[in-house]
């Protein structure tokens, strides 16, 4: 492992390149629709030859209701990084609801990422595609991981800016609030005057392993990750106007798992007054996990383990690396015993107890919160072969035997269907159309229309040049846009005027959204609210416009053959 010092310069490497970033952003932001654009592009006209950084005894000192933090100044916005916002979960808090910590005398070092939570972390070889495009951001690794980051561009200065709250993708078992670098937040702070969070929660077997059948005392164990995540919204609630944020004007947005997160926080009871907005970017979902069989699964974990009822809390003491293994080893061996597994985020994710979460279809709850709501997801988001060239070659024939080792005889019709839809579609792009259909986000979407809110869908198809062109619009691209980090993530966007002049597009329209529940803006065409009756889409790309469900058939087709045996 790095040691702290040289991860600290790391980090501060990492910003100083953002600087010329987000000057190229601002050359290119003409017609701004944020209204301090014109004072920022002078502070950087005038600024442009200082000293970037400021980080010293009295600079960038922020009061929480744990202690002081000291973090740092990058070209005029405020960066504090990993600030615990509970305790070590650990020992006798592992299984356990997030608890307070222990407040601390002096100020605290804010200058570094916190540790990921316990995890199997992706390859990250030299010779992985994966980590070329992704290089993935992992540091230490330790179950004192609740920690938080913020950026903004002012401290204690009662601006009430709105706030923008980041969670991580990897489903519920990977992943880390810098997992990439397209979750930076110092470009969206700076252009639009917002607070940006980003947040480390327990994942996997030590975020959701249900052992609520050995006692009250582990009640809430299955649902421990999703409560860290309540408990950081809480703390951002409690601790953000120190750092110049407004606690009524809370966004949440994730991707992919992130993406499910923010669906399952917004149908919490829990969570009014804490969320005001959510955007959910390719992952969402309707229903927890099915509370029986992750009772179940826990009792199996235990029985692995060897120990009787008496003995569950010596799954406290052992190190997290054996408790990974053997709960992992448990949940092979109930998927093989029993038919099916009742859970819809693989073994360990949020559970439908009824308690946190409803074992009900989420958002039909009067009691959960009702807010404005965005899904978006990408034309692109699974198979595509990065490093198969001979993919792109394959014929509509072709297409229809690969469909039919998911779809048996239904292949041929769902094929059809979608090439009526994308008549100027190659057979590979449909064969990726297909993999990557809607169904789920529009789902998502059908069931938070039952409120009054408004909900907004979103289809992002911008192809980077990336790979001869077949990278397409792949499963996590669009981060970087809405983010503005476009010339950041180059191995994502590859870099330029034509993915900034998207990216200044989509980040006015969720600044803007995150300020009024409205994501219109003047940088796009007019965004209407989807209904389920039309199905009204923006379609994000080079030219953005409107469409109604232009998927619609095909999905169709999907959605009654996908349950027809073959």
């Amino acid at each position: 492992m790095m040691k702290r010092p040289v991860r600290f310069f790391k980090t501060i490497l990492i910003g100083i390149a953002l600087f010329n970033i987000y000057a190229i952003v601002l050359s290119a932001a003409e017609n701004d629709s944020i209204s301090n654009s014109k004072n920022l592009k002078e502070y950087i006209r005038v600024n442009e030859d200082e000293p970037q950084i400021q980080i010293g005894e009295n600079i960038a000192i922020a009061n929480t209701e744990y202690g002081k933090v000291r973090g740092y100044i990058m070209r005029g916005v405020y960066t504090f990084l990993g600030i615990p916002y509970a305790a070590d979960t650990s020992g006798k808090n592992r299984f356990m609801p997030p608890q307070k910590r222990e407040k601390w005398s002096g100020v605290r070092p804010a200058v570094f990422y916190g540790n990921s939570a316990p995890q199997e972390v992706y390859n990250r070889s030299s010779t992985s595609y994966d980590m070329f495009v992704d290089h993935w951001n992992y540091d230490e690794i330790s179950e004192d991981c609740l920690t938080l980051n913020i950026w903004t561009n002012g401290i204690a200065d009662n601006k009430k800016r709105p706030v923008i709250v980041w969670l991580h993708g990897g489903g519920f078992t990977r992943g880390n609030g810098i997992e990439q670098d397209g979750y930076h937040g110092e470009n969206i702070v700076r252009y639009g005057d917002v607070v940006f969070c980003s947040v480390n929660h327990r994942l996997g077997v030590l975020g959701f392993s249900d052992l609520s059948a050995f006692g009250d005392k582990y009640k809430d164990s299955g649902n421990a990750g999703l409560l860290d995540m309540v408990a950081a919204l809480q703390w951002v609630h409690d601790n953000i106007e120190n750092f110049g944020g407004d606690p009524d004007n809370v966004t949440i947005i994730g991707q992919s798992g992130g993406g499910a997160k923010v669906c399952q926080l917004a149908t919490m009871p829990q969570m009014k007054g804490l969320i005001h907005k959510g955007v959910s970017l390719s992952g969402s979902a309707i229903k927890g996990n099915n509370k029986s069989y992750s009772r179940l699964l826990g009792e199996y974990i235990v029985e692995e383990a060897g120990l009787s009822a008496l003995e569950i809390d010596k799954l406290q003491q052992m190190s997290w690396t054996d408790y990974m293994k053997l709960a992992y080893r448990a949940a092979e061996r109930i998927e093989k015993t029993t038919e099916g597994s009742g859970m819809v985020r693989g073994s360990f994710g949020p559970i439908g107890d009824g308690v946190y979460l409803p074992e009900e279809e989420f958002f039909s709850n009067l009691q959960s919160p009702d807010i404005p709501m965005i899904f978006c997801t990408t034309f692109h988001e699974w198979g595509v072969e990065r490093d198969n060239p001979a993919q792109d070659k394959i014929d509509a024939k072709q297409a229809v035997e690969k469909l039919s080792e998911r779809y048996g005889r239904n292949a041929q019709l769902i094929y059809d269907a979608y090439a009526q839809n994308f008549p100027n579609a190659r057979p590979i792009d449909i064969l990726i159309l297909i993999y990557s259909n809607r169904m789920s986000i529009v789902e998502s979407a059908i069931a938070k229309s039952q409120q009054k809110s408004p909900v907004y869908m979103a289809w992002f198809g911008f192809e980077p040049p990336l790979f001869d062109g077949r990278i397409r619009a792949f499963h996590c691209l669009d981060i970087s846009f809405w983010l503005m980090n476009t010339d950041l993530m180059l191995t994502h966007s590859g870099g330029g005027a034509r993915p900034r002049i998207l990216s200044k597009k989509m980040g006015d329209s969720l600044l803007n959204f995150v300020r009024t529940g409205d994501p219109n803006c003047s940088s796009l065409p007019y965004w209407p609210k989807f209904t389920v009756e039309n199905g009204e889409t923006m379609i994000l790309n080079d030219i953005c416009e409107v469409k109604n469900d232009q998927d619609k058939e095909g999905r169709t087709v999907l959605e009654n053959s996908f349950n027809k045996k073959p």
